[in-house]
C-alpha cells in the first residue's frame, strides 16, 4: 500500500465557489491533499482511490448526499464522511448521521472554519488508526500472544518488543506498576522462544523473607543447616535449560544482589552447604514496579547489577493509559468467569461501560479482573448493572 504523507480529502459540491473556498481553507493547514469534484459521477469513478475523508454536499445533480453515503459505506468502512450543505432540515441531518456522516455542517459564514476544525479532529483520529494498523502489521502473528488481551497502540508496541526479543538470549527487564501483567509478558517471551519446551520458573523475590531467599534460589545439601534433612535444589537449578523469572527484583537485599550478579556473570550456582559449582544453561527475565535508578541513588540497589539488567527493557503501561483495552479486557474476564461458573454469558449495561472507562484503575488489570469477577457473581440477570460494580477504595 502506498504511504501518504498527507491526509487525502475528496470534496464533492456542484458550487465552484464552495469548492474553491474549501480547498483554500484546508490547504492552509498543509496537512491535506485536496481533490475536488463538481458531480457525483466523477467522484464515484475515483472512489477506488480510497480517500481518507470525503466532504460532500447534500444536494447534487441527479442524486443526493444520502445515496452517496450509502455507496461510500459499501466501498469502505474506513472513509470518514462530512456533509456540508445549505439543507437545514432536521430530518435530513438525522438521516445523514444514520448513514454514517461524522458531522453535518450548515453552509454559512462560519462553515469553512467549522469544516477545518472538524477535519482536524478527523485527521487526528485517522493518524491514530493508521499508527494502530502499522503496529498490527508489525506484530506478525497476533494469535501467538492470545493471552495478552488488548488492541491499543501501547499493547501492540509491547507485543512488538516481545516479538523482537523472544528468540534471543538477552536478559529482559520488564517494568510497570503492580497488576500490569509483567509475568504474562515473561511467559509470552519464554513460550515463544527456543527454550519453550524447557521449564519456566517464576519466583517473587519480594515475597520471600530475607533469611529464606538464598535457600529458595540456590537450594541446599543435606545437613547444610538445622532442619536440612535432605538435599533440595533451588529455583535456578529447577529452571536449568529453560527460563527463570525473577519478579519484584527491586525488593532484593544487597547481599543477594551480589550473589545474583555472580550468577549473571559466571552462570554457575552453589547450593548451601556445598562447594561444588553447578553450571547453568538458563535465560533470566526480571521485573520490577520500582524505580531502580532511584534505588541506586539511595544506595539500596547495586549500580553494577542495575546496568547488567539493562539488556532489553519492556515497559508495561498502566491500564489508565490503555483506554482502548479496558472494555476488551472486561469482556474477556466476563467470559472466563461465566464459563467457570457454568452460567450463560453476561454483558454490561451502557452505564457500566461508562463507569469502567472513567475509573482510574490504580490496581490495573488485576483490579479490573477482581471487579468484573465480583460483578458476575452479584448480577442476577443477563446484564451487569451499576449496582453490581464495586470498586475498592483508592489507597
Amino acid at each position: 500500500m502506498e504511504k501518504r504523507n498527507r491526509t487525502q480529502v475528496f470534496i464533492v459540491d456542484d458550487d465552484p465557489i464552495t469548492l474553491q473556498l474549501s480547498r483554500y481553507r484546508l490547504e492552509k493547514e498543509q496537512a491535506y491533499e485536496v481533490t475536488t469534484f463538481t458531480n457525483a459521477e466523477d467522484f464515484l469513478m475515483r472512489l477506488e482511490d480510497n480517500p481518507d475523508i470525503v466532504v460532500l454536499d447534500y444536494r447534487l445533480p441527479n442524486t443526493n448526499g444520502l445515496e452517496i453515503l450509502r455507496k461510500i459505506n459499501a466501498a469502505s468502512e474506513h472513509i470518514s464522511c462530512v456533509v456540508m450543505s445549505g439543507q437545514e432540515s432536521a430530518e435530513v441531518v438525522v438521516e445523514a448521521y444514520k448513514h454514517g456522516a461524522k458531522n453535518y455542517i450548515i453552509k454559512g459564514e462560519q462553515a469553512f472554519d467549522e469544516l477545518a476544525a472538524c477535519l482536524q479532529q478527523l485527521n487526528t483520529q485517522y493518524k491514530l488508526r493508521r499508527d494502530l494498523d502499522r503496529l498490527r502489521e508489525q506484530v506478525l502473528d497476533r494469535e501467538r500472544y492470545w493471552r495478552i488481551v488488548g488492541e491499543s497502540p501501547a499493547t501492540l508496541q509491547v507485543l512488538r518488543l516481545i516479538q523482537k526479543v523472544e528468540r534471543t538470549e538477552l536478559l529482559v527487564l520488564i517494568t510497570g506498576e503492580s497488576g500490569t501483567g509483567k509475568e504474562l509478558v515473561a511467559r509470552a517471551i519464554h513460550y515463544n522462544s527456543p527454550r519453550k519446551r524447557k521449564p519456566f520458573v517464576a519466583i517473587n523475590v519480594g515475597a520471600i523473607p530475607e533469611d529464606l531467599i538464598e535457600n529458595e534460589l540456590f537450594g541446599h545439601e543435606k545437613g547444610a543447616f538445622t532442619g536440612a534433612l535432605s538435599r533440595r535444589i533451588g529455583k535456578f537449578e529447577e529452571a536449568n535449560g529453560g527460563t527463570i523469572f525473577l519478579d519484584e527484583i527491586g525488593e532484593m537485599d544487597l547481599a543477594m544482589q551480589t550473589k545474583l550478579l555472580r550468577i549473571l556473570q559466571e552462570r554457575v550456582v552453589t547450593r548451601l552447604g556445598s562447594n561444588k559449582e553447578i553450571k547453568l544453561d538458563i535465560r533470566i527475565l526480571a521485573a520490577t514496579n520500582r524505580n531502580l535508578a532511584e534505588l541506586v541513588r539511595q544506595g539500596k540497589f547495586r549500580e553494577d547489577l542495575y546496568y547488567r539488567l539493562q539488556g532489553f527493557l519492556i515497559h508495561l503501561p498502566a491500564l489508565r493509559e490503555r483506554d482502548n483495552d479496558v472494555i476488551m479486557l472486561a469482556k474477556h474476564f466476563v467470559k472466563t468467569a461465566c464459563e467457570k461458573a457454568g452460567i450463560p454469558l453476561k454483558s454490561f449495561t451502557p452505564d457500566v461501560v461508562r463507569q469502567m472507562m472513567q475509573h482510574p484503575w490504580p490496581g490495573n488489570i488485576r483490579e479490573l479482573q477482581s471487579v468484573v469477577e465480583r460483578a458476575v457473581l452479584l448480577s442476577d440477570g443477563p446484564k451487569i448493572t451499576e449496582e453490581d460494580l464495586i470498586f475498592a477504595p483508592v489507597v
